[in-house]
């Protein structure tokens, strides 16, 4: 059995990360997303939080050890904060997280250390592709074996900070294997280009950028897990636990902002809190959020004692997808018009969760 009460030092986590998304997160998430551009200050400030480090052992730098159900608490607190600068800081994971479930003890040792620094690591997942039916298990980018190196060749999509990043981890099908695999590309190198960047509906802070992929030349050591490969459903399954948590803590942030707005909101002499409409409304919500965050809880630990989470994962991305978009536009419904202006959040939540639930569908095929 699990229990559901938060050990002294989750808490003390979640503590510490709810304070940076409400005193730092929340007085600049409008700024950034007229400006698309996250101040680097915010980032920095979340950096120095130390969240990678104290997921990663002591043999590596690190100050602790992987945890998906702390993973987890830690997305919901910075998606209560904001969604674009939550995605900018957790990018560093996308790279350190495959390297520490999948890689060899070679690679864990030459790249671990570089995300236990002080500094930001400057480092680049590519795992999306700029396609209609996007297929995580059969990618149309190709790994070609020759010789003592493999092959390159195809183009990327959503790769976040990919102008300064020195390392990228791209995702390609293995021809030979007949699976999709990792590979530890150093940049600049020839054949990989960065395009214009990309313009989304939501997360307008966020830096994404398409990348091509031609005739990239990447050393056979570099396959990230050697001979053996990746796991990849164990990394989709890490990835679509943080996202669905990420969801969870978007929705909780717009059924808040909601309730408090129907409390004071005045009409015909009373709250419209008090109208059956909008507390039934309000009701949902709540009890949406919660039965996501317990979905998310059961994936991540069942992921964290090595069992089968492959199911559970898959259906709290699914739910959280569903729930994000259902709460935040049910908080423009009760904000009335006032939920479709710029003056509230709800109308920039509603459109991160149409991003997010995107997200959630590509890893969730």
């Amino acid at each position: 059995m699990y229990t559901f009460d938060l050990t002294d030092e989750q808490r003390m986590l979640t503590d510490m990360v709810r304070r940076y998304s409400e005193r730092t997160l929340r007085q600049v998430y409008r700024e950034a997303e007229e400006a698309r551009e996250m101040p680097r200050e915010v980032i920095e400030q979340g950096w120095e939080l130390g969240l990678l480090p104290a997921s990663l052992p002591e043999d590596y730098g690190g100050f602790g050890e992987y945890s998906a159900v702390n993973g987890a608490l830690i997305a919901e607190e910075l998606g209560y904060g904001d969604m674009a600068a939550s995605l900018e800081l957790l990018a560093p994971n996308l790279v350190a997280t495959p390297i520490h479930l999948c890689g060899t003890e070679a690679q864990k040792q030459a790249y671990l250390p570089m995300f236990t620094d002080v500094d930001i690591p400057r480092v680049a997942s590519a795992f999306l592709e700029p396609v209609i039916l996007f297929d995580p298990y059969h990618l149309r980018a190709t790994a070609r074996r020759e010789d003592d190196s493999y092959i390159l060749n195809g183009e990327k999509a959503m790769v976040i900070n990919a102008p300064d990043a020195e390392l990228f981890l791209i995702y390609a099908h293995d021809e030979e294997a007949d699976s999709t695999q990792a590979f530890l590309v150093k940049a600049p190198t020839d054949g990989l280009r960065i395009g214009e960047r990309e313009k989304w509906m939501g997360f307008n802070a966020l830096k994404t950028y398409r990348l091509s992929l031609e005739g990239v030349r990447v050393p056979v050591e570099n396959r990230l897990g050697g001979d053996g490969g990746i796991d990849i459903q164990r990394i989709l399954n890490s990835s679509r636990i943080a996202l669905s948590a990420l969801g969870v803590g978007l929705a909780k942030a717009a059924y808040e902002y909601a309730r408090d707005y129907a409390k004071e909101r005045v009409a015909f002499g009373e709250p419209i809190a008090h109208r059956q409409a909008i507390a039934f409304m309000l009701a949902e919500m709540a009890i949406d959020i919660d039965a996501t965050r317990l979905m998310v809880w059961e994936a991540a630990w069942k992921l964290d004692k090595g069992q089968n989470a492959t199911h559970d994962a898959y259906l709290a991305a699914r739910y959280a997808a569903d729930v994000a978009i259902k709460v935040t536009d049910g908080a423009v419904q009760i904000l009335g018009g006032h939920g479709y202006i710029r003056e509230h959040p709800v109308e920039l939540w509603l459109r991160n969760a149409r991003s997010l639930a995107t997200l959630l569908g590509a890893v969730t095929i």
